[in-house]
């Protein structure tokens, strides 16, 4: 089957201002750090450099630097990782819910969720100023901050993963087939493109080169799959193909990864239930703070809620694509234990 493409690369105006970064000032270390690194074009045309192995555009670029330099954790803290379009927004709404299920049980009428965005609750760790680290509050706990990021572990600060004695940071991952991966990745984008013809095209070369985003995609899942086989207490690596068929399977491991085991009684009552459904993709894309609006980085609220389907890619990418990323994959992968 032909891909589906849709029609030159123009920016929509909101991801055009956002690319602009015309409200950061950027320090002289930085730009001349940058003037160093190698780099490319991405499907906005905008440069994309190539930091320690791995790609990143300027602004995220920027806020992992500072935020190696200058976060510091506190004892609880929880990071959720994964690539761009592996599950982040509907794997932060669970999380988040099951943090704070105590004090906004998932069937309150009047629940965060249903008036502010999975990206509101929990913040991407990069776009944060270091003045605003402190500021987050987003569980019961005031020693525990959730985040989000989709960095390699190269991008962590050290004392997040490490074993610390002071620190219990938890990191989950979460990884998707890197066929639907890409073909929500592309989804994604080309809702904030005017239509080109070749839009796929120049994107998956871009995609099967590793220039994208925390990518190559394939290195940054296997630096999360070794850490936590490495250190179990610190990383737990998830399948979102696991979340979808077992979910509460899955909510149960995550709840006792997190240090907040669900009891047998708040398991009789339906709370995993009543977590899955409120989280569901179905249902959040119904809300009116997902319908419309855009992020800090001026991308559509709705553009985050596509259609979680597994095994999407079969109506998108051609056997040609579908095997030039399967044929990556498996040599990448290959004697780590790890399958997709």
């Amino acid at each position: 089957m032909e891909p589906k493409t849709s029609q030159p690369l123009e920016r929509s105006p909101d991801a055009r201002k956002a690319l602009l970064d015309e409200q950061i000032v950027y320090s002289q270390e930085f730009l001349d750090l940058l003037s160093t690194l190698p780099k490319e074009k991405n499907i906005f045309g905008a440069d994309i450099y190539q930091y320690n192995g791995f790609w990143f555009p300027k602004k995220p670029l920027h806020g992992m630097i500072e935020s190696l330099k200058h976060f510091q954790p506190r004892k609880n803290d929880v990071f959720l990782v994964s690539a761009p379009k592996s599950g982040t927004t509907w794997l932060k709404a669970i999380i988040y819910t099951l943090l704070n299920h105590q004090v906004h049980h998932p069937q309150d009428p009047h629940h965060p969720l249903l008036t502010k965005t999975p990206h509101q609750l929990v913040p991407f760790l990069g776009l944060l100023k270091p003045s605003e680290y402190d500021s987050i509050s987003n569980s019961p706990d005031s020693n525990t901050r959730i985040f989000g990021s989709h960095v390699p572990t190269i991008g962590l600060p050290k004392s997040v993963i490490e074993d610390n004695g002071s620190c219990d940071c938890k990191v989950v991952y979460l990884c998707r087939d890197i066929k639907d991966t890409f073909v929500s990745f592309f989804h994604f984008l080309n809702q904030h493109l005017e239509p080109s013809s070749n839009c796929m095209e120049n994107l998956f070369d871009l995609y099967s080169r590793g220039v994208s985003g925390g990518g190559p995609v394939w290195d940054q899942i296997i630096g999360y799959w070794k850490e936590s086989l490495e250190r179990p207490n610190k990383v737990l690596f998830i399948k979102y193909e696991d979340m979808k068929c077992e979910p509460h399977i899955q909510l149960k491991r995550l709840a006792l990864f997190l240090g907040k085991p669900v009891s047998e009684e708040e398991e009789n009552t339906g709370l995993l239930d009543q977590i899955i459904s409120l989280c569901s993709i179905d249902n959040m894309r119904k809300l009116e703070v997902n319908r419309r609006g855009t992020d800090s980085l001026g991308m559509k609220n709705h553009t985050f809620f596509r259609r979680g389907v597994v095994g999407d890619w079969k109506k998108y990418l051609t056997a040609e694509m579908a095997a030039k990323l399967d044929h990556i994959t498996e040599e990448k992968f290959r004697g780590s234990g790890l399958s997709l």
